[in-house]
């Protein structure tokens, strides 16, 4: 692997860490606060007068539901960026589905819908964007060098 290439999964890993926490302490938030709350932060493009609510308790364990979700693919994409420093190929492709598919999800539903706000919603879904791209690029010249000898980038 070239300098340059490291260089880009270090920078992968170290963007997924910050994902990571962001997305650790939202959920350990989510699961800490009543649904109002909870929905006004999460859809924070929205009035948060028209979040405001009694919801009944089955909605605010689906939102707590969320929150674990949120909670538990931080710590994995946090664990992923430690492998990912390492140049371990399957941390890559694990962080990456794990991490970029949550994004996906919060780019149709909430970026699309309008209900999302730039920080911290849609910059994460950049920042995880370019450490998917910066890792899988690294992993990429790395196999083309190793297939063929020399490089061919």
């Amino acid at each position: 692997m070239t300098g340059s290439q490291s260089l880009a999964l270090k920078i992968s890993a170290l963007l997924w860490i910050i994902w990571g926490i962001v997305h650790v302490l939202g959920g350990i938030v989510t699961i800490g606060v009543d649904a109002t709350t909870g929905f006004q932060g999460i859809a924070a493009a929205v009035n948060p007068d028209e979040l405001a609510a009694d919801y009944h308790p089955a909605v605010e364990a689906v939102l707590n539901q969320h929150g674990w979700n949120l909670l538990w693919v931080g710590a994995v994409t946090i664990i992923g960026a430690a492998f990912i420093w390492k140049q371990n190929t399957t941390a890559i492709w694990v962080t990456a589905m794990v991490g970029g598919l949550l994004d996906v999800g919060y780019f149709v539903f909430i970026d699309l819908g309008g209900y999302g706000t730039f920080f911290p919603g849609s910059s994460m879904t950049i920042v995880s964007g370019t450490a998917i791209v910066l890792s899988f690029w690294a992993w990429y010249a790395s196999n083309k060098v190793d297939a063929g000898g020399s490089q061919n980038a």
